[in-house]
């Protein structure tokens, strides 16, 4: 029951998520060819990638509704095949084939390459000692952090695309802000201390551990959210 409500708060956001995102570039780009429907579907495909390895295959067994919310309900949500098929149908009733063809192409290969990337690059940052720096007072999970910061730029990048080109007031906008980026950096820092509680760390002996790489990834995130902010602006 506990993994059935996680996938439901996941995919509650990933829904909106994908509405505002794709949204967002239709008003932006128009709507004569699915940009909205294609980004989406890559971009999740190369955080189910990346997230594979960082949630699943480093077997963290005390978060197994955590990795459900992610991978099955947000990213579930978040990308579309159906939408796919859909505006790819609609495409070839209007005759445009060309168009049709293309966004198959890109859609499958780029999807593909996708999650191949974000699968190389969870291996890669894991690849040196299981993504840990270990010293006699403690550790640092680099690579999870690494993880959070990649997320935390799309992130940033998104919430351009959310502020700039939907129609939102700017009571929703400052809302929609502060939730996501605040939800991220909650999350994303539980997990990590969940992480360190799965390696025999507690809470009573090792306190300042905790916090520190708690505060540290936030600040973190922060930073690369805000370089997100920056690079989406130029876009």
């Amino acid at each position: 029951m506990n993994q059935l409500i996680a996938v439901a708060i996941g995919g509650a956001f990933g829904a909106v998520i994908r509405f505002l995102v794709s949204t967002g570039l239709y008003h932006w780009l128009g709507r004569g060819f699915p940009y909205g429907t294609l980004v989406v579907n890559v971009v999740g495909s190369f955080l189910i990638g990346l997230l594979t390895e960082a949630l699943i295959l480093q077997r963290i067994a005390i978060t197994l509704e955590y990795r459900a919310a992610i991978l099955i309900g947000f990213i579930g949500a978040f990308t579309t095949f159906s939408t796919f098929s859909l505006e790819t149908l609609y495409l070839i009733e209007q005759g445009s084939l060309t168009k049709a063809a293309l966004n198959i192409a890109v859609s499958v290969l780029g999807c593909l390459l996708a999650v191949w990337i974000g699968l190389l690059c969870g291996r890669s940052l894991f690849f040196y000692s299981e993504g840990i720096f270990q010293w006699s007072g403690g550790v640092i999970p680099y690579a999870l952090m690494i993880v959070n910061a990649i997320v935390a730029f799309l992130i940033g990048i998104i919430a351009t695309i959310l502020l700039q080109k939907v129609a939102l007031s700017m009571e929703y906008r400052a809302a929609i802000m502060l939730i996501m980026v605040g939800a991220y950096l909650t999350l994303s820092g539980l997990y990590l201390i969940l992480f360190l509680i799965e390696l025999g760390f507690t809470f009573e002996t090792h306190t300042n551990l905790m916090l520190g790489i708690f505060i540290g990834n936030g600040l973190s995130c922060l930073l690369v959210i805000w370089l997100g902010l920056l690079v989406g602006k130029q876009i």
